[in-house]
Parts: structure tokens; C-alpha cells; sequence
């Protein structure tokens, strides 16, 4: 693996324990320092970073009392895994949008390039306690997508997010969980076999080391990496305090697509997903609307349009011809002719063409539409028969066979 150097790939490891993700002041010191320095400031081996209190640089010691970047490396390579940083030929770089909150480093499980599949990404997300609607949208839009070339990224929490991983696996595409503890911390715990599912076909990131537990704000903060690592965000089903709203209004100042799957307005889990369409996201109801939006040129959702009747095929002179014939009763070609705005041959032609293909009939001098076609008469209900009683078998003897 080309990029950064073992001492830069060591401190950076260290930082995913001694800091939490997201933390915009120790991203500035990480600028301004380096890693290697950084980490020395933060132990107490070195000096301390510049405007750093005493509370943080105790916390940061207490934390350090444990830390073990060499074992942390060495956990995960046995799970096959690795740890990604800025620099690495497989880093995605769009999430560099971040600034200083950009990762440290990305604990990564899973075979295939993480800088590749999320060029071609798009995150769905919404509400865990989703409803059935909510389950079925993300699963179809996660295998839509999936089957169109795109990377589904989620958080593999239940509800929609699971959904839509599920969906991605199922049409057998690439999907990626971004998690808000250890990559080798199956959470929530009755996902356990969807995210080894996800491990073998395809990625499975964490900026927290190996057995980093998952708290409130470190869910909140992972929606962030999700937000920068995509093309875009779909919010499948969100109340108006959701994570998953955080996601998207976070992509929308990253200048990523974001989008919202409408439903019923008497849900309060449609609530959050409409404000966030007044607030500007874009109306998406499958995988084609989110291609043509988060894709490339020519990457077009296919023309939306109710059936087509006989009668939208008709030459636009035929079709006020048959306009011009009453509903009940007929006329004659010449009032035909005058209601369509057409001279008498031209009606009379078009009225010929009209028999022909079996929209109207002449009846002497008079045309009129066919009579509808009448639907079978109901049969009678049977009357009730008494039942003569059976008669006996020629034979039959009385009083037995």
C-alpha cells in the first residue's frame, strides 16, 4: 500500500482513539502539526498543541493510558481488513470536503476499493421504526440502484437503512455500511448476519478503532461521512427529528444532491422528508428519478405517461371528426363536417377511415358511435325445487338390496 508513511499510519490510528470523529479543533491541530506531532502533544510526550485546555489534554491522557495503535492495526488485519489514510491510492477524496472535520482514517473491512465504489455512490437513509411503505421504497430503490452500476451506502441501523442494504445484496450489487462504532462490532445486534453479508460483498467503514463502541453523538457525526461520501442522499421516511435529515441538509452544504421519497401527509414519518422537499431537495420516486439526477449525461429517467387508448393514435383531423359525433343519436355528414371546422369531403373521408377501424357506424344517412357493448345478462337465481324423493331401483326389493 502506497501513501503515508508507518509512523503517520501509527499516529493516525492513535488519533481515531485519543479524539472523537468530527472534532473540528484537533482536524486544525492535525493541519497545523502533523499527525506524528500531534499525538506526541496529546500524550504529554511532546509539546502540547497551541490554545489546548487542561481538561482536553487530560482527557486525551487518560485516554492515552491504553493506547495501542500497533495492536489496533494488527486486530484488524486479522479480520482481513485495513486502515485507510489521507493519501492512501484508495482514500476517497471527496470526503477532504470535510475540512477539519475530515477522518482521521477510515477503518475499512471488505475487499473491494473504497476510493472506486464511492465514485459512483448514493446514500439512502431514513427512519429505523419505519412502516412497510418505508421498508419497500428503500428495498426497491437499494436494488434499483444497485442494478444500475451505483454503490448503496447506509448505516445498516434497522428500518430503512437495512432495507435498503438488503436490497443492494439482493440484486447482487455493491453496498457499503458506514458504522458509528468498530467495524468488528456488529450493531445494532440483530443486523450481525447482514453486516457479514455486507463484509463478504462489499465494505464495511468506521473511523473508531476496533471495539469502539457506539454512542448518540458519534451516530450523528457519522452522517457526516456518509453526506460527503456520496453522490447524493435519498431520505426515505424521516420525522422532523431525525438523523437522517442531519445527513441530508449535511450534503446539501457539501453541494451533493439531495432528495427526499414522498408519502402519505397524515404520517409523521413523512413529515421530516417533505420539509426537507420545501426546503429544496429534489422529489424522487425510484432509481431512475435518482440516476438522472446524481448520474451522468443521457443518464435519463424513461418518459412517465398514462396508457395509450386507440383513439391517441388517430390523424388530428380523424379525432375531431369523431369528436364531432354526438354521444346519442347521429348526424349527418354535413352538421359533422360543420362542428369538426372541416369541408364536407375531408369529414366524409375521415368518417370512412373512422368505420373502417371500428369507431363509429352509418346507419342510412346518419353516423353515430357504436352502441357499447352490452355486458351478459345476470343469470336468474335458481328457483328453489323441492326434491322428488329418489325412486327405488327396478331392482330393488322392498325392505332391503
Amino acid at each position: 500500500m502506497t501513501g503515508p508513511g508507518a509512523e503517520e499510519r501509527l499516529a493516525r490510528a492513535a488519533l481515531t482513539r485519543l479524539a472523537e470523529p468530527g472534532d473540528e479543533t484537533v482536524g486544525r491541530w492535525l493541519r497545523e502539526m502533523g499527525a506524528p506531532a500531534l499525538v506526541r502533544g496529546l500524550t504529554g510526550a511532546g509539546p502540547p498543541p497551541k490554545g489546548a485546555r487542561a481538561e482536553r489534554l487530560a482527557g486525551c491522557r487518560a485516554r492515552a493510558e491504553t493506547l495501542d495503535p500497533v495492536l489496533d492495526l494488527k486486530t484488524l488485519a486479522r479480520l482481513g481488513g485495513r486502515f485507510l489514510c489521507p493519501g492512501d491510492t484508495e482514500w476517497p477524496t471527496q470526503l477532504d470536503d470535510l475540512g477539519d472535520a475530515r477522518p482521521f482514517g477510515l477503518w475499512v473491512r471488505g475487499s473491494p476499493d473504497v476510493r472506486l465504489w464511492a465514485l459512483r455512490s448514493v446514500a439512502v437513509v431514513g427512519a429505523r421504526a419505519c412502516t412497510d411503505y418505508g421498508s419497500h421504497v428503500a428495498a426497491l430503490l437499494g436494488a434499483g440502484l444497485a442494478e444500475r452500476g451505483w454503490a448503496v451506502v447506509s448505516g445498516a441501523a434497522y428500518g430503512v437503512d437495512g432495507a435498503a442494504h438488503r436490497g443492494a445484496l439482493a440484486a447482487g450489487g455493491a453496498t457499503m455500511a458506514v458504522l458509528a462504532c468498530g467495524v468488528d462490532v456488529p450493531y445494532p445486534r440483530g443486523h450481525t448476519e447482514l453486516l457479514e453479508r455486507i463484509t463478504r460483498q462489499g465494505l464495511v467503514l468506521a473511523e473508531l478503532p476496533p471495539a469502539g463502541h457506539p454512542t448518540r453523538s458519534r451516530f450523528v457525526l457519522r452522517n457526516r461521512v456518509i453526506a460527503a461520501l456520496t453522490r447524493g442522499t435519498v431520505v426515505v421516511e424521516a420525522e422532523y427529528r431525525s438523523g437522517s435529515l442531519v445527513t441530508a441538509r449535511r450534503a446539501r452544504e457539501l453541494g451533493r444532491h439531495t432528495m427526499g421519497v414522498p408519502g402519505p401527509v397524515t404520517s409523521g414519518l413523512s413529515a421530516g422528508v417533505h420539509e426537507l422537499l420545501r426546503e429544496g431537495a429534489e422529489l424522487v420516486t425510484d432509481a431512475d428519478d435518482v440516476t438522472e439526477l446524481v448520474g451522468g449525461m443521457g443518464e435519463l429517467a424513461p418518459p412517465r405517461r398514462g396508457p395509450v387508448v386507440p383513439r391517441d393514435l388517430l390523424a388530428p383531423a380523424a379525432a375531431k371528426v369523431l369528436e364531432a359525433i354526438p354521444g346519442t343519436g347521429g348526424a349527418d355528414p354535413s352538421r359533422i363536417a360543420r362542428d369538426a371546422c372541416l369541408s364536407r369531403d375531408h369529414a366524409v373521408a375521415r368518417l370512412y377511415e373512422l368505420q373502417a377501424l371500428g369507431f363509429v357506424e352509418r346507419q342510412g344517412d346518419q353516423w353515430r358511435l357504436p352502441a357499447p357493448a352490452h355486458t351478459p345478462a345476470t343469470a336468474p337465481a335458481s328457483t328453489s325445487v323441492t326434491p322428488k324423493p329418489p325412486g327405488r331401483h327396478p331392482g330393488m326389493r322392498r325392505g332391503g338390496a
